[in-house]
């Protein structure tokens, strides 16, 4: 079959492999490194990839060639957990994290998470979706070409749809592809205060069914921590929301281990986000019930903490692991996915190959778009990350600098030259 267009000619080309499953533990470090390779697509999507020159049947007198020369490429990268749609930032509350109060403490002042919904609950749609766009800009081209994204700036039915109907929007508008989140279970709003149950409740009996009537998102979120929600409130939320046909995801052990990964374990999340401080207990828990660690670095970075999640450990117990920016207005304002995973070398001790792992095959797994995205199988959408690198080793070890030159969506050209 003749391609529409053939990328030629890269140092090497990172192609992970899907066994049916994210990949777990040891399996993590496995991955076929193609060189002087090149991608042929068709119609938007992967044909072929290979090494050396391609087979003359893939050419005809409109194939587009591109040489990629001196350079190295991925999937796309997949930053599988963020807080896009938000209004105001917080860099107010700079100085109080440099002084060492907690993020917890902040919260508990009125600030963090619910400063963020005062703003939210004031900014219009076009403001938020102006907002959001320049972030999915900036991720596009730091090398993302699909995007999870969690609503839970709102706390109440009118803005939490706003926020979902934002990232709706952005889905159509942008190259970034969008996968939607609903999280009203962020924190407990000022309105309710002492009344965390009957939150949950309006959750339940009104936000969720009218969620899944309108198909606004597909997973569902509850931020378990002490101060917020706790391991049974978690259990309850997340036990209604799988009744009504979510898939599921957790932040859990962040700052402290309340039982949010027995909860992922129970109840079969696809996905535990953070596990700062996850126990060995737990990891093995999460890894028998195969859920997927959702690793947040930049977020320990952030606040200036030293509890990086233990991810070797989680690899030896045989664990799914994925990296994401976790990018949100407070514990971790950034869209850099490469910086996260930079971090994850330097702070997780993962390899590249891990890392790149995690960012595209696993990333998909956590999204529910292993089918279509995550690596270069026939037949998936040719999103490509391109970096201007010799090695697929020189992207970490080059770090707080975006090597990615071009970018390719549903085989489209979309970021060119940074």
């Amino acid at each position: 079959m003749t391609a529409d267009k053939v990328l030629v000619h890269f140092n090497q080309l990172f192609c992970p492999i899907d066994p049916g499953h994210p990949l777990r533990g040891a399996e993590m470090k496995e991955g076929q490194i193609l060189t002087d390779a090149y991608i042929a697509i068709k119609d938007g999507k992967i044909l072929e990839v290979g090494s050396g020159e391609p087979r003359a049947d893939l050419i005809g007198k409109d194939t587009e060639l591109c040489s990629y020369k001196g350079k190295v490429a991925t999937p796309g990268l997949i930053d599988c957990h963020t807080h896009l749609v938000y209004g105001g930032s917080r860099e107010h509350e700079f100085a109080k994290k440099l002084a060492g109060v907690s993020y917890l403490d902040i919260l508990a002042q009125g600030g963090g998470i619910l400063s963020t919904v005062r703003a939210t609950r004031e900014a219009s749609f076009d403001t938020l979706y102006q907002k959001s766009k320049r972030l999915l800009d900036y991720m596009l081209r730091h090398g993302v070409t699909t995007v999870e994204a969690k609503s839970g700036y709102g706390l109440d039915w009118e803005t939490e749809k706003r926020q979902l109907e934002v990232v709706a929007q952005l889905d159509k508008d942008h190259s970034i592809d969008l996968i939607s989140t609903f999280m009203a279970a962020h924190a407990i709003p000022p309105e309710y205060k002492g009344r965390s149950q009957e939150y949950l409740d309006e959750i339940v009996e009104k936000m969720l069914p009218l969620v899944k009537e309108e198909e606004l998102a597909e997973f569902c979120d509850i931020f378990c921590e002490k101060g917020v929600f706790t391991a049974d409130e978690s259990r309850y939320l997340l036990s209604k929301a799988k009744e009504m046909g979510f898939k599921l995801r957790i932040h859990a052990d962040e700052i402290e281990s309340i039982g949010g990964v027995d909860v992922a374990a129970e109840l079969e999340t696809v996905s535990a986000e953070h596990l700062m401080v996850a126990t060995d207990e737990g990891i093995e828990k999460m890894s028998q019930a195969h859920v997927i660690g959702n690793l947040l670095p930049a977020t320990t970075f952030s606040l200036m903490e030293d509890t990086y999640a233990p991810a070797l450990k989680m690899l030896d117990k045989g664990m799914a692991i994925t990296l994401s920016t976790d990018s949100n207005p407070g514990s971790c304002p950034t869209a850099n996915l490469q910086f996260v995973m930079q971090l994850g070398c330097f702070m997780l001790r993962l390899t590249p190959i891990e890392i790149l792992n995690a960012v595209t095959i696993n990333a998909a797994y956590s999204v529910a778009r292993e089918k279509t995205i995550g690596n270069f199988d026939s037949g998936k959408q040719a999103d490509i990350t391109i970096f201007d690198a010799e090695n697929l080793d020189y992207p970490f070890y080059f770090f707080a600098t975006n090597l990615v030159s071009q970018v390719y969506k549903n085989g489209q050209l979309v970021v060119e030259n940074g």
